[in-house]
């Protein structure tokens, strides 16, 4: 533990510079503590605050970016790789969207300050397509708040930080170990419930093929679309028949159907997980047949256009048939 202190005593603004860059990009990595220490260590001189802060505000600007551009390039596919990196699959997109309805771009003043929030807001700014200036404007603001704040948080408890740091130091090399094993624990506590909600979604899902069935033989259920609000308003395609509700809503907008009947829910979120936690719920209530779509959306896009390539076929070869001549 003291090597780890000499070391930041030395590299501290680098080292700051190098956690929140690998924090923006995703990795469960959290910067505040590190913030808070270089903050308690500017009090005595130890470490320079407006290196640590211009530091910090770089290497969120600089993984921020990038996600920006990559969700302007590829909209809201990249969305699916960030989730897929979350730990909070389901929860990490309907938070975005529901904050930049609520705010629009003026969301990035405050997402730096709400876990899951701050990595995908930049992506979802990107595929939402707003200008580039006014996202690095907000998100530079946005930024220079959360390590400002962490900073002097870190200078105004720096006697208790200190204590934190000196038993730490006391304990010595199991201090690390300590705290490592309370990372570890927590990332598997958090891969478990994933897992979890994944063997939910395995043993009620159903597909889209069964489901285009029942939709054209009339036994269609009740369908649900449970994307957020911005995530509709960004992507007109739907389900013919769909209702629309945030996931919080479900339960009030279901609550005079019958709990034999059959609801699909679908989204288009990595693994269909706000269409797996909406059937959760409504099975936690007593409904019996509720099962999220496999692929969601875009799997159904995909069977619906499958299908429609044989007709245009037909319509094409119609025509050209009757102007062949007999004989």
């Amino acid at each position: 533990m003291d090597a780890l202190i000499r070391l930041f005593d030395q590299h501290g603004p680098l080292l700051v510079f190098l956690n929140v860059f690998v924090e923006q990009l995703g990795a469960p990595v959290p910067a505040v503590p590190t913030l808070m220490v270089a903050g308690a260590l500017s009090v005595d001189g130890r470490v320079a605050w407006q290196s640590v802060l211009i530091l910090a505000v770089l290497g969120s600007s600089l993984a921020n970016f990038g996600w920006y551009l990559a969700g302007k390039r590829y909209g809201t596919r990249v969305l699916g790789v960030m989730c897929r990196i979350s730990l909070s699959p389901d929860a990490c997109v309907r938070r975005t969207s529901n904050a930049f309805t609520r705010w629009g771009v003026m969301a990035l003043l405050v997402a730096r300050f709400v876990p899951g929030l701050s990595a995908i807001s930049s992506p979802m700014a990107g595929a939402l397509g707003f200008k580039a200036g006014r996202f690095i404007f907000f998100d530079t603001l946005g930024t220079t708040l959360w390590a400002g704040s962490a900073i002097a948080a870190g200078a105004l408890l720096h006697r208790q930080v200190d204590a934190v740091i000196t038993a730490l130091s006391d304990i010595g090399g199991w201090a690390l170990i300590i705290l490592l094993a309370v990372f570890v624990l927590y990332i598997a506590y958090r891969w478990i419930e994933r897992q979890r909600l994944l063997r939910f979604v395995r043993a009620h899902r159903i597909g889209v093929e069964e489901l285009h069935d029942m939709v054209e033989q009339g036994h269609a259920p009740v369908i649900v679309d449970v994307r957020s609000a911005a995530t509709r308003a960004g992507d007109a395609r739907r389900i013919p028949g769909a209702l629309e509700a945030e996931l919080d809503e479900v339960q009030t907008l279901l609550a005079h159907v019958p709990p034999d009947r059959d609801i699909v829910f679908y989204c288009n979120c990595p693994n269909e997980a706000s269409a797996a936690n909406a059937a959760l719920r409504l099975q936690r209530m007593g409904y019996t047949r509720v099962r999220p779509l496999l692929g969601g959306l875009d799997a159904w896009d995909l069977l619906v256009e499958r299908r429609r390539a044989p007709r245009r076929a037909d319509d094409l070869a119609g025509p050209a048939a009757t102007l062949t001549p007999e004989g």
